[in-house]
């Protein structure tokens, strides 16, 4: 996956205090400027996990469902875990997330997909909204916070 900067003039994270605060993150593609809808978005290695889930069938009535919040779920999850570990912090230090969603339905197959990067339940909480940037085919929108002892 491309890293990239941040859509607009703000931090993509900051650490303050022994805490390291992400922005929100969304699945857009830096390198093919979309945001992802597809498995084929998809670093391959992503797709023996999400075909563990149940997901990634082949088959494209069930997969063209699915495809567009499943694989912005795992896009937004890896970012989360490369921008931590940019700071210098594991995944099992997440203390919080939220998560904005266009469509609370979209909840349980991103729950699923969080299950691969987190073995421990993190404190959520889940948020529906009308629209989120940079367009309407942004379906889900995570920030994290992470503790980082000294």
């Amino acid at each position: 996956m491309t890293v990239g900067k941040p859509l607009a003039n703000y931090a993509a994270w900051r650490l303050v205090g022994g805490h390291l605060y992400l922005s929100g993150v969304i699945a857009v593609d830096p390198s093919a400027g979309s945001v992802v809808t597809r498995y084929s978005d998809l670093p391959q290695a992503a797709l023996p996990a999400l075909q563990s889930l149940g997901f990634v069938t082949g088959q494209m009535s069930v997969d063209s469902f699915e495809a567009p919040i499943v694989a912005q779920s795992w896009w937004v999850l890896s970012r989360i875990r490369e921008l931590a570990a940019e700071a210098g912090v594991p995944m099992k230090n997440a203390v919080r997330l939220v998560q904005y969603f266009r469509d609370l339905r979209d909840y349980p197959h991103y729950n699923r997909v969080r299950s691969l990067f987190f073995e421990e339940p993190v404190v959520s909480t889940v948020v529906e909204v009308s629209r989120m940037l940079p367009n309407d085919q942004v379906l889900v929108e995570v920030e994290a916070t992470f503790y980082k002892p000294d």
